[in-house]
């Protein structure tokens, strides 16, 4: 790879004068990083500098960049055609990856939808769970339930079941719907279960189980709302209490699914199986902009009896062709390789790596499951400290809240591992003030 260094400082330029940038301010950015290259699991910078990718792209590129497999996917198929409207139309590419969603999903689910996001897929799920109810004569269930810490997504339907407290989204709470909440289970990933954890659960839906379409959570692990890796045995109670008030359970695997947990499925920790099911991320490896959303034969029917006999959403990039080829490609990738020795090395790697800041003051946790590592702090992580710290030792990893934490692409070697961890360790010494 060859940095195009002389080009940088124009369109640096122009990136802080017109691009707004996630979870940022326009009229004072944050210095951004000018990337001209990836290959691998290495970003190029336009000075020439190499970083060693520990986000995946929001965990997203778990192959890495510029997969051989995945480019040619996207080669062959832009030959063929880009993108036609899925309404009334369809092609091979779309049906081959609904068919192999379906044949590595469990048993029940059988129907895909696909969309543009994780957002927007969690967006669909909230639909077909209210239509659902429209379809079985039961339109006065038409509020979700779900547990506090989460994060599901920006988009409106998304925000309303993100945490409305500690959650990005406090500014849009007269915007929002207002749905119903319970305390997120205390126990953690590891540790024997407190069946108390359940207890508002159960108190919630047996009063207002009449009125609730269904309960969404992210299963096992809370992602952007704080990374806490809950108990399994708590998705196991809840998948019983929904069963026992006939409401739906929605599982949020966007950021969980295709093996990131070190389960092919965060659910398969506690053997539950949702009635609806959001994918996305992880699902093109991070090329293209892709969700699917599967449920039950049995949710598809109450949604199709419903007024007007159809799923009322229609994006219009819904299965587009580019981004299920490559969604093929990924996912078979996954299937056909030894995904479960990437993920142990990863595990291995980040939780040995992590292990010094235990000792670090101003360190409340440290904690790793599968490919995700997180360093939490007693105080807010001061950006201006840790991320440049990180960079100077060649890793990128974007902490945020109280958190610095790695979500490293699958293909991450041990040297991979070893530099973002102590990038992070190092960073954190820099914040609390403790002498490398």
């Amino acid at each position: 790879m060859t940095p195009a260094a002389h080009d940088a400082p124009a369109w640096l330029a122009d990136d802080r004068r017109h691009v707004w940038h996630p979870y940022a301010s326009a009229v004072a950015p944050a210095p951004v990083l000018p990337v001209v290259g990836a290959r691998g699991t290495r970003l190029l910078l336009a000075d020439g500098r190499e970083l060693v990718d520990g986000m995946s792209s929001w965990w997203a590129a778990v192959h890495g960049y510029r997969h051989p497999v995945l480019d040619a996917a996207l080669h062959e198929q832009i030959d063929r055609f880009s993108h036609v409207m899925f309404g009334g139309l369809t092609h091979q590419p779309a049906v081959e990856l609904c068919r192999l969603l379906v044949g590595c999903t469990p048993e029940p689910l059988q129907r895909v939808f696909l969309s543009d996001s994780g957002s927007v897929g969690v967006e669909v799920a909230a639909k077909l769970a209210l239509q659902y109810w429209q379809g079985r004569g039961r339109p006065e269930r038409n509020r979700l339930l779900t547990i506090r810490g989460g994060y599901h997504g920006d988009t409106v339907g998304a925000m309303s079941v993100c945490d409305p407290v500690t959650g990005m989204h406090q500014l849009f709470r007269g915007y929002v719907p207002q749905q119903l909440f319970v305390d997120r289970p205390r126990t953690p990933f590891a540790e024997p279960f407190d069946p108390t954890d359940l207890d508002q659960l159960r108190a919630a839906l047996a009063a207002d189980g009449e009125r609730i379409a269904a309960v969404i959570v992210e299963p096992v692990v809370q992602g952007a709302g704080g990374m806490w890796f809950y108990s399994p045995a708590y998705l196991a109670g809840l998948r019983q209490l929904c069963d026992d008030h006939g409401v739906l359970l929605i599982h949020d695997e966007v950021a969980t699914g295709f093996g990131r947990t070190g389960r092919w499925l965060a659910a398969e920790h506690a053997g539950v199986v949702p009635d609806i099911l959001v994918l996305g991320k992880a699902l093109t490896g991070g090329y293209l902009s892709l969700a699917a959303t599967l449920c039950t034969d049995e949710v598809a029917a109450g949604v199709s009896a419903a007024p007007g006999g159809a799923f009322m959403h229609g994006p219009t990039f819904m299965g587009n062709a580019l981004a299920s080829s490559v969604a093929l490609a990924s996912v078979r990738l996954l299937l056909d390789g030894d995904w479960q020795a990437d993920l142990r090395r990863l595990e291995a790697g980040l939780t040995a790596g992590l292990a010094p800041a235990r000792a670090l003051p101003g360190v409340a946790d440290v904690r790793v499951l599968g490919g995700i590592g997180v360093i939490e702090l007693t105080e807010p992580v001061d950006m201006a400290v840790v991320q440049p710290a990180v960079v100077r030792r060649g890793a990128w990893v974007r902490p945020f809240g109280r958190l610095v934490y790695a979500m490293p692409p699958y293909v991450s070697t041990e040297e991979d591992l070893a530099t973002v961890t102590a990038a992070m360790v190092a960073a954190v010494r820099e914040q609390v003030g403790v002498p490398a």
